[in-house]
């Protein structure tokens, strides 16, 4: 039986009727209203996923409903009927945020392709997409919302705040689903890389072209490039960017033909934008250019009805990583989770709940288990004894020697990469005894490692 529950609102008796015996037919739980006063009435009792109004109705107008509901809950889905077409009515709705806008008299197979639809992207988002907050829920919406179009989308938030895990969500909603998202991280390579990355090479065109290179604007044709950490790139790499956004046209280094690529560009920053442009390090142009759709992905403290749900959703997944059963997470846990700041967002929740599933020595996540800098700054215990314990070997000094230290907003990064480096110091280059002594699975580690730029000493 299909999951999902509908709420059907039309001031014509026979139509809405009509709409909820086909969708009961197969199966859907559909309910009716008379009105969109009703309807909200309806909404703020009962759970419903999706909503089926009427554009043209006494009162309050299917638009005016669609306004409320997009307030009220971002994540229902609202499909508008109307049997007076117009070409504004059907801007505003889209603009206002309808999944989709349909002209009377709808058939039966039509509605339930669309309604089918509707279920089967709103579960994979609500799969990837984990939260019941506000800001969360707002978040979902704006992916429905934009992915059908070909726009540019610029996503801003702080690092950890799961940046790219939206932008792939865009591109898995989009009509470009079926052809390979790519992704470029900016900041990790060097310019003349970076270059290369993008806009692939000739043969010859430098000491090691050994042959032809594709880059990934010509790879990402009618598809989608996430171009990470856009902020840190130069002026002069800026204007490479500006010309194919402006042209739909760029060059191999080293080549003389100009070449043709249909891509739409996600592109994130955890920097300031506005503030870069007043600065001279980005371009004002191609600001705009990326700004037609801005996304803005919540930091965790912005979250809180979201922290039990994402600690118990990585805790789940640690285990199955570590082979362990782990039942829960205590209430004296779960209170310093909520508590804590989260300077490192997303990611560090992450790393907080590897850490406790590989340390923890009952079948559930207790307090001692957590980060020593969740313990200290919540006050809520001592720090755990030490790591020696859970990892067989004798005693040794805390990774940071003193106090820990406290971490600010943009910090974690840096705190996080210096606690890696200490642990390969200690353990001697050994990457298994490293991911013990941090608390992390051995693949966790390893990827930190490629992510930071960290060699073994």
């Amino acid at each position: 039986m299909p999951e999902g529950k509908i709420l059907v609102v039309d001031d014509e008796q026979r139509q809405r009727e009509i709409y909820r015996d086909i969708l009961q037919s197969e199966g859907y739980e559909a309910e009716t209203a008379t009105s969109g006063e009703a309807a909200l009435k309806m909404l703020a009792q009962n759970r419903f996923d999706l909503v089926i109004t009427d554009l043209n109705m006494a009162g309050m107008t299917g638009l005016q409903l669609l306004s409320e509901i997009v307030v009220d809950d971002p994540t229902i889905a609202v499909m508008m009927i109307t049997g007076y077409p117009s070409i504004k009515s059907a801007v505003e709705a889209t603009r206002k945020g309808v999944y989709q806008y349909l002209e009377k008299p709808v058939d039966r197979d039509t509605l339930l392709s669309v309604v089918d639809e509707v279920f089967q992207r709103l579960a994979t988002l609500r799969r990837t997409i984990i939260g019941d907050s506000p800001a969360t829920k707002a978040m979902m919406r704006m992916i429905l919302k934009v992915a059908p179009s070909a726009h540019t989308v610029l996503i801003l938030g702080e690092s950890g705040t799961g940046k790219e895990l939206v932008a792939r969500e865009i591109h898995q909603h989009s009509p470009r689903r079926d052809r390979p998202f790519l992704a470029v991280n900016c900041a990790a390579l060097t310019e003349t890389l970076l270059e290369s990355e993008l806009f692939g090479h000739e043969k010859g065109s430098f000491t090691d072209a050994h042959q032809m290179k594709r880059g990934v604007f010509e790879r990402a044709h009618q598809s989608t490039l996430f171009l990470d950490e856009i902020g840190d790139t130069s002026l002069g790499m800026q204007a490479k960017i500006l010309r194919v956004l402006q042209e739909r046209e760029f060059f191999r280094v080293g080549g003389t033909e100009p070449l043709k690529t249909d891509v739409r560009i996600i592109s994130a920053t955890n920097r300031n934008l506005e503030q870069r442009v007043k600065e001279g390090k980005f371009r004002e142009d191609l600001y705009y250019r990326l700004n037609v759709i801005p996304i803005i992905c919540p930091p965790l403290r912005e979250r809180g009805d979201d922290i039990e749900i994402l600690a118990h959703h990585f805790m789940r997944k640690a285990a199955l990583v570590a082979g362990r059963r782990v039942e829960g997470i205590s209430a004296e846990a779960l209170a310093a989770l909520r508590a804590y700041a989260w300077p490192g967002n997303i990611r560090q929740l992450e790393w907080a709940m590897e850490r406790a599933v590989v340390l923890g020595e009952t079948d559930g996540v207790e307090l001692p288990d957590l980060p020593p800098e969740i313990l200290q700054a919540t006050s809520a215990a001592p720090p755990p004894a030490g790591i020696a314990a859970a990892i067989g070997t004798a005693p040794a000094p805390p990774i940071a020697s003193g106090p820990e230290p406290i971490i600010t907003e943009g910090s974690w990064e840096e705190h996080e990469k210096a606690k890696i480096m200490e642990a390969l110091q200690r353990s001697g280059g050994n990457i298994t005894r490293a991911a013990q002594l941090l608390g992390m699975t051995f693949r966790t580690l390893q990827y930190r490692l490629e992510k930071f730029g960290i060699k073994r000493p």
